[in-house]
């Protein structure tokens, strides 16, 4: 009969099940190189230790009974810096809010990754540049608030295909172009839109979607 040291069995058992610690600590990677790009007057990251074996246990961070991270909730908390790459590396995260804060820069085209995200609040911030197509990846996403910062660049017309999008708002930003009417885009009211530089719903054929820009 074969005998196993601790060592060995430790080993056989992240082999029947390599994800069960390593998808964990990757995630808390991610979170921690996100913490280290954002300035934290409140310490409301404070509970964000990196020696930990999963983030789990910190405050903001939610987990499935796998110790995956599905929930990051930060709207409000007084935070200012950029967003990253390795949110991306969040696959399992439903709901990402950060919302009212102080972000900048750009937002990363990695976010496009989130196959499962159902919830994506980036409103009232300082966040520039273009909304990234690799949003047109988010099959499950139900709702997508932009709105109150400093994006530029047309909509991109791969969110059309987005086809459980219920709730769109890109209000008060510096977008141009024209308004998609393919999708879900129909239902969306125009409140959506305003405050910003777009020349009312796209005219196929006639003019192009980017017109104005």
């Amino acid at each position: 009969m074969a005998s196993f040291t601790p060592f060995s069995l430790l080993f056989l058992l992240l082999l029947q099940n390599p994800f069960l610690s390593l998808s964990s600590n990757s995630e808390g990677n991610a979170l921690h190189a996100l913490r280290s790009r954002l300035s934290d007057p409140n310490n409301v990251l404070q509970s964000w230790d990196p020696t930990l074996v999963n983030p789990c246990t910190w405050f903001h961070v939610t987990c499935d009974s796998n110790n995956h991270v599905i929930r990051l909730d930060l709207g409000n908390s007084n935070i200012s810096g950029t967003l990253g790459p390795e949110l991306g590396q969040l696959h399992h995260l439903q709901y990402l809010e950060l919302y009212r804060n102080e972000l900048s820069g750009k937002i990363p085209e990695e976010l496009g990754k989130l196959k499962k995200l159902i919830s994506m609040d980036l409103y009232g911030n300082k966040l520039e540049g273009r909304i990234p197509k690799s949003f047109g990846k988010l099959k499950s996403l139900k709702f997508l608030r932009l709105n109150d910062n400093k994006l530029s660049g047309t909509i991109p017309r791969e969110l059309t295909h987005l086809k459980n999008l219920k709730i769109f708002d890109v209000s008060n930003n510096d977008l141009c172009g024209t308004i998609p009417v393919d999708g879900n885009f129909g239902s969306f009211p125009m409140e959506s839109f305003e405050n910003n530089r777009l020349n009312g719903p796209e005219l196929k054929g006639l003019v192009p979607y980017d017109f104005g820009c």
